[in-house]
């Protein structure tokens, strides 16, 4: 939520937060940095799931590099709705 209010305004999308157990989200998507350096948090990745709960787009970017968010607008207007 802290995100929402203070980065990138609020949006009427499903969310996920990885806040406790720490990292369990990012450990189950392969994301979690596990060892130094930088031990304890994730990639900067994006996944976009389906309806069905499908993931039909995952990236993993560098994490100075911030997610093309023409791209990402490209998949979900090709999602059925």
């Amino acid at each position: 939520m802290a995100w929402q209010k203070y980065d990138i305004g609020k949006i009427h999308l499903p969310m996920c937060s990885d806040f406790y157990p720490h990292g369990a989200v990012a450990r189950s998507f392969g994301i979690l940095r596990e060892s130094p350096p930088l031990a304890g948090i994730c990639e900067r990745a994006a996944f976009i799931v389906d309806k069905q709960g499908k993931i039909v787009f995952a990236e993993v970017y560098p994490l100075d590099q911030v997610p093309d968010n023409e791209e990402l607008l490209e998949v979900l207007k090709k999602l059925p709705s």
